[in-house]
């Protein structure tokens, strides 16, 4: 996905806003109109409806993931095994300077050297753990068995049947009318366009792979430009609510699932708030890949708002193309890009888990956080301090770390854990490849991942303290 010695544009950010008697808007004809909310309504329900499933509260995406997922593993795993070599292949082969396979355009698989090697990695990795093969230390639960049976297993299944209902909504005016919406939130707050919080919706209902795909998908329709991709990916690529749930009852406080996620929601907003306003976030151009496709600068109530997110959303629905053509090139778009990044997902978080099971070096980086933790009044701060590094190479990681500590402690860390965002198994080698053309280095995802440390440390420890006071953590 390289787009070196492309054109950038970038625009005049200091366009003065328009009133809604100064706006063209679109006419609301009952065609468009029923296809947009039936787009809406179908992309809401999949994603957004509680329903109860095996004893628990979810949504309908979780159900076909994890259907599809624990119901055939085996096919899965077939699948990964394929789509991780197909991958490898076609890169190697747009790399070699073939511009075509069987008429088939390569273009879309060039990238760096270095992921290059990353994706052929994937390919020389996915049958070692396909037929089990190597040494036992390289399989087990917390390292391979993770990696294989868990991440890729999910990402290869969440990212192509996330995209035919997230391109669906999308396409048909969902993103129009949930940007203009969110505008008066997202620009100020975050400085970054009121549609990017589909963005973050579909992050923290569905997967951050899908959130991922929203925002490659705009990206390269013009509608972000480089650092609202940069701060999309680092600050709003979510941990999803299914999976805080899983946090909570691994460490058997799903009784306070509620205040567990509330704090979430907070630190994930602080976070954002500080970081979009300084390096490396504050520094990235505001160049566009594509012809740009801003957000029309607009002041007004909140029934102008409801007015223009309407007319916008109509407008697109009926520009847009069928259901049908929608969805099926969803699934394509979304098989092309886990080619693309399930190999590196695989090499890079395989790496991270080994040198997190297998090594000192988290016990030793976080032996100075001891005395730190100690002071903000967190109990075990000899066992939660290496948690708060460890979660750079995976989330879940943290967690297992923690599971015999006291009730503060437990909160402490299951906020952190996925609050921290960027972690190496998945979402950083993820964010990398998709946005090469940004470019989303690694040495900037490691600085974020410190500072949302430095910032979350000392505020989860307050949230801590507080819900400690008025009982909830009794």
């Amino acid at each position: 996905m390289s787009t070196e010695g492309k054109r950038t544009w970038t625009v005049d950010s200091t366009r003065s806003a328009r009133s809604i008697d100064e706006l063209d808007l679109h006419d609301i004809r009952g065609r468009p109109v029923l296809k947009f909310v039936t787009a809406f309504v179908i992309g809401a329900v999949f994603f957004l409806v509680p329903v109860p499933y095996q004893g628990q509260v979810t949504v309908p995406f979780d159900i076909v993931v994890s259907t599809i997922t624990e119901g055939a593993p085996n096919a899965v795993g077939v699948y990964s095994l394929a789509i991780i070599v197909a991958g490898g292949v076609l890169t190697t082969a747009a790399r070699l300077g073939s511009p075509t396979v069987a008429g088939y355009d390569l273009s879309y698989f060039e990238t760096s050297t270095a992921f290059w090697l990353l994706r052929l990695a994937g390919l020389v990795l996915a049958p070692v753990m396909f037929f089990k093969l190597g040494p036992a230390w390289l399989h087990t639960p917390g390292t391979g068995g993770l990696m294989w049976g868990t991440l890729v297993y999910s990402v290869g299944v969440i990212i192509p049947i996330g995209a035919i209902f997230i391109t669906i909504f999308v396409e048909l005016g969902g993103l129009e009318f949930v940007g203009t919406l969110a505008r008066p939130v997202m620009k100020p707050l975050f400085k970054i366009p009121g549609r990017a919080a589909l963005d973050s919706l579909a992050s923290w209902v569905g997967s951050y792979s899908v959130g991922l795909y929203v925002t490659r998908n705009v990206f390269e329709q013009g509608g972000y430009h480089k650092r609202d991709v940069f701060t999309i990916a680092t600050c709003f690529s979510t941990v999803s609510i299914g999976f805080v749930g899983v946090v909570a009852a691994t460490l058997e406080i799903l009784d306070l699932f509620p205040v567990v996620f509330a704090a979430y929601f907070v630190c994930v907003v602080v976070t954002a708030v500080i970081l979009v306003r300084i390096p490396p976030i504050s520094t990235i151009p505001e160049e566009y890949i594509a012809e740009p496709d801003p957000e029309v600068a607009f002041s007004g109530g909140p029934t102008e708002y409801v007015r223009l997110a309407l007319s916008e959303a109509v407008k697109k629905a009926e520009e847009g193309e069928s259901f049908t053509a929608a969805a099926t090139r969803g699934f394509v778009d979304g098989l092309k890009l886990t080619s693309l990044i399930l190999g590196t997902i695989l090499a890079v978080g395989l790496a991270a888990t080994l040198l997190s099971a297998n090594t000192p070096v988290f016990d030793i980086l976080g032996r100075p956080l001891t005395p730190v933790i100690a002071a903000l009044g967190i109990p075990d701060a000899a066992t939660v301090a290496p948690a708060t590094i460890v979660g750079i190479t995976e989330m879940y990681v943290p967690v297992l770390l923690v599971t015999e500590t006291a009730l503060k402690a437990k909160f402490f860390v299951a906020v952190l854990a996925v609050s921290q965002l960027i972690f190496f198994s998945s979402v950083g080698p993820m964010t990398m490849d998709m946005f090469s053309d940004v470019p989303v280095r690694f040495r900037d995802l490691v600085v974020l991942f410190v500072m949302r440390t430095v910032v979350l440390v000392p505020l989860i420890a307050g949230l801590t303290h507080l819900l400690a006071f008025l009982g909830v953590l009794g």
